[in-house]
């Protein structure tokens, strides 16, 4: 789990500020008499109190910096309406099926080392073993696994 950073608590307090600050200029516009100084006033220093806010969370943000763990191509695929668990089902079908490749390779790499063992051991005796060992180094059986796992006859 990564570590929380401290500001982070002091950044969702500047954040409710900022709604808060929404709802009151929300209240002064609903209410908003366009003749009464009053109104205006009270609304301009709201917009001012807004703006404070806002400077001040934008400050913390950048000191906390960006949020490890939510990828941009999930919050840009949510941002255009989509749903998140949909995204996560894609993202992990494509790495189950990478996955799969991958374990593909390692098993077609595996056999090559080991065929390749074999024939060097017949037709370069002389080199039987450093090959015998370069294959239990790369992760070969060795002694006893058989045609699979290592060099045969070993």
């Amino acid at each position: 789990m990564a570590p929380v950073n401290q500001d982070l608590p002091v950044l969702q307090e500047n954040i409710k500020n900022v709604i808060q600050d929404l709802l009151q200029i929300l209240a002064q516009t609903s209410n908003y008499d366009s003749a009464g100084r009053p109104s205006r006033d009270a609304l301009a220093s709201d917009l001012t109190t807004l703006s404070a806010s806002l400077q001040t969370a934008y400050r913390t943000a950048a000191a906390v910096g960006p949020e490890p763990g939510v990828p941009e191509t999930l919050i840009h695929y949510v941002e255009n309406g989509r749903n998140p668990d949909i995204y996560t089902r894609e993202f992990v079908e494509l790495v189950r099926r990478m996955n799969q490749l991958m374990r593909g390779k390692m098993g077609a790499f595996r056999e090559f080392r080991d065929v390749l063992a074999r024939e060097m051991e017949g037709a370069l005796p002389e080199v039987k073993e450093d090959v015998r060992r370069v294959v239990e180094a790369t992760g070969g059986g060795g002694r006893g696994r058989g045609r699979r796992g290592g060099i045969e006859g070993s």
